[in-house]
């Protein structure tokens, strides 16, 4: 198969190296010479790495290096037979790229995008053939991240969502079936595990002296009680502020301002400063080599409150996805612990919990703040009257 990749990103790079892998012959397209060249020796390093530890050896990366091509003319990308865009989350530029793109392809080319959080329809509309266009999101790094959410418009056929399933396992991926609705699975999924800690955060902890201690004692509860290999305060920084802000921000408007994607305004604050986390040296944690690190408060029941709390309105958002098809229960699960890493899925984990627990958890917290923020799926509600299990 001849596969192209739109930007040379970390992103797309990332999916160039996959599909070489694979044994794909791949195109990396950009519009500037160096990026191309900074892919390439990023390349370079990322094989040469893999030799060090054994994983690879010299013929592998060779091989690998020799599948692809790097082009600087779009034109040609003519003959691909899937091409994979990963450029700016901006709908017009990718509207402009596809609309370009398909004017040198054949009928029978399949034309993709990368993005988390657009709409796969919005962007199959600039198309001629629409029925061609399908979402195809990796993970960063792809190389590393095995989940692959595939996103069929309503436009797109039947044959292209099978052809690009089919061809996503090949390149020995998790593929899963995502409807085309705001963030997908995980993206939208994922959610509460920021937006609910910022939440905490600026109830019990903003404006305390200790400032980072209150990040800190988020990110410990969630390590301690669910095993998370990171807290919410350390991924957001991680990610990048920029990234995540941008990315709850789409999620909030896609879905009409529905109050249970809000984003913060702390996050925003650091955003608009330049605190964007690892890449910037700060963010929600200082990553000066001598600035001293904050130390959580280590007192198990506020922990063990405020776990359950994000729990379960990751367990209810799941289950409202579930309960609105965006995807079956076991890609949901699936897209959690392939996609971000979570130890368990989060469906698995409402019947531990018992799906009583989890809609008395809810009414609790709606009936405190009396939000549409804290409303119980009905699915939920549904299974504990009826005593089911996911």
């Amino acid at each position: 198969m001849k596969v192209a990749i739109i930007g040379s990103g970390t992103m797309g790079s990332g999916i160039a190296q996959v599909a070489a892998t694979a044994g794909c012959q791949v195109q990396l397209y950009d519009t500037k010479r160096e990026a191309l060249d900074k892919a390439k020796q990023a390349l370079e390093n990322i094989l040469n790495r893999l030799i060090e530890k054994g994983r690879i050896d010299e013929t592998e990366k060779n091989r690998i290096q020799s599948n692809i091509s790097y082009e600087e003319n779009l034109k040609s990308l003519a003959k691909a037979d899937l091409t994979i865009e990963a450029i700016i989350e901006n709908l017009e530029i990718k509207q402009k790229v596809f609309k370009e793109l398909e004017s040198y392809q054949s009928k029978e080319a399949i034309i993709a995008s990368n993005t988390s959080s657009l709409s796969i329809a919005s962007i199959a509309s600039a198309l001629e053939y629409p029925e061609r266009c399908i979402g195809v999101h990796f993970f960063n790094p792809a190389p590393l991240m095995p989940l692959v959410e595939i996103v069929p418009a309503v436009q797109t056929s039947q044959e292209v969502f099978d052809k690009v399933f089919s061809t996503i396992q090949d390149w020995k991926k998790v593929p899963v079936k995502a409807q085309d609705t705001p963030g997908f699975i995980v993206n939208r999924v994922a959610r509460p595990f920021y937006g609910e800690a910022l939440r905490i955060y600026e109830e019990r902890f903003a404006g305390v002296p200790e400032g980072e201690a209150g990040f800190a004692t988020i990110d410990w509860a969630m390590k301690e009680f669910g095993s998370f290999k990171m807290g919410p305060f350390q991924l957001m920084d991680f990610i990048g502020n920029d990234v995540n802000y941008t990315v709850t921000e789409i999620v909030f408007k896609a879905f009409y301002y529905d109050p249970r994607y809000k984003p913060s305004f702390t996050q925003k604050r650091f955003e608009e400063a330049g605190y964007l986390g690892r890449k910037s040296g700060k963010g929600f944690y200082n990553y000066d080599g001598n600035a001293q690190k904050a130390a959580p408060v280590k007192d198990r029941e506020m922990g063990q409150k405020i776990f359950d709390r994000v729990l379960v309105m990751l367990i209810n958002e799941a289950a409202d996805a579930l309960f609105l098809s965006i995807a079956s229960a076991k890609d949901i699960d699936l897209a959690m612990t392939k996609g971000v890493n979570y130890p368990k899925g989060l469906l698995k984990w409402a019947n531990e919990k018992g799906i009583t627990w989890c809609v008395e958890q809810m009414d609790h917290l709606y009936d405190i703040y009396r939000e549409d923020r804290y409303r119980c799926s009905p699915l939920l509600r549904k299974m504990a009257k009826e005593g089911g299990r996911f």
